[in-house]
């Protein structure tokens, strides 16, 4: 099978990840048991979950002329994407520093760095995006470049799958411009006002729609009338950190392959699940033969 390809419009941070017994609390100092630090940014992650998932990737989005830019780009490259549209722009990075407990839930805070300076897409980022068979974009970069992408890959006949995370209001012509939306529950509520008790409200938005909902599985809803919950594969997770960006990365190319979406969610939610099972964003992404194994 030839392979897909997956444009992914998005940002780039150096995860610093420390693990501990539990989440500290405002004032609180805990005492940790490890420590990484490894290449991230739900735009990477996702471009990384791609190549990895079978896909052919082209990553958009910006790194600093810092060390960490220099780790991150080498990192991404490594990883089979194609970084020939990832600027370089002076300055720091992006940076999240996170923090995950024994359960493998986490908290995390996000500095943009070089994410916030990449605007006014080129000729050539232009092209990468209307060759693709799907882009992928999200939020932690200016929603006016995801809404300049979005546009382009729709007049040129690409597929626009929009990760709308973090939460935050969006633009009309982004939404119309969007053929399958991903969000978790934060992100619906911030929508629709709706959660996982209404999946249904997506619809008011965009043509169709996966609702994630972590160890519940996820719902696909579209307006043909397709309603399907999907469940959950039983893993032991360590760290749910890129556990969504592993997701949509999956989707996406099961989406390029002609699956069809509800096996496509299926797929998908393999490869969340996979995902959780290895601490830090970028190492823990699944090989291919890692999601069909637990698909199977």
């Amino acid at each position: 099978m030839q392979r897909v390809r997956i444009a992914v419009v998005g940002s780039a941070n150096m995860d610093l990840v420390a693990v501990a017994p539990s989440l500290p609390r405002p004032g609180e100092t805990v005492l940790g048991t490890d420590f990484v630090m490894v290449s991230g940014g739900k735009g990477a992650n996702q471009a990384v979950a791609v190549s990895r998932a079978g896909g052919s990737c082209v990553m958009l989005g910006a790194i600093g002329s810092d060390s960490f830019g220099v780790t991150l780009k080498a990192r991404i490259a490594g990883a089979g994407v194609d970084v020939s549209q990832l600027r370089v722009v002076y300055g720091a990075s992006g940076v999240a520093l996170v923090v995950v407990n024994a359960a493998g839930e986490n908290t995390i805070v996000v500095t943009p760095g070089a994410n916030g300076a990449f605007t006014a897409l080129t000729g050539p980022e232009l092209d990468a995006v209307r060759d693709a068979d799907i882009m992928i974009a999200q939020l932690e970069i200016p929603v006016e470049t995801v809404t300049e992408a979005a546009l382009a890959a729709r007049a040129a006949g690409t597929r626009v799958v929009l990760n709308a995370a973090p939460a935050r209001a969006l633009p009309t012509e982004l939404l119309d411009a969007v053929d399958l939306l991903v969000v978790n529950e934060v992100e619906a509520q911030a929508l629709t006002g709706r959660g996982r008790e209404e999946p249904a409200a997506l619809l008011s938005v965009v043509p169709r729609a996966v609702l994630t909902l972590g160890d519940a599985g996820a719902w696909y809803v579209d307006r043909d009338g397709t309603a399907a919950h999907v469940p959950a594969y039983p893993v032991r997770a360590v760290d749910s950190t890129a556990a969504g960006d592993a997701f949509t990365g999956a989707l996406a190319v099961a989406w390029a392959e002609g699956r069809d979406l509800v096996e496509a969610t299926r797929w998908a939610c393999a490869a969340g699940a996979a995902c959780v099972r290895r601490v830090g964003a970028s190492v823990s992404l699944p090989h291919r033969a890692d999601i069909d194994a637990l698909f199977g």
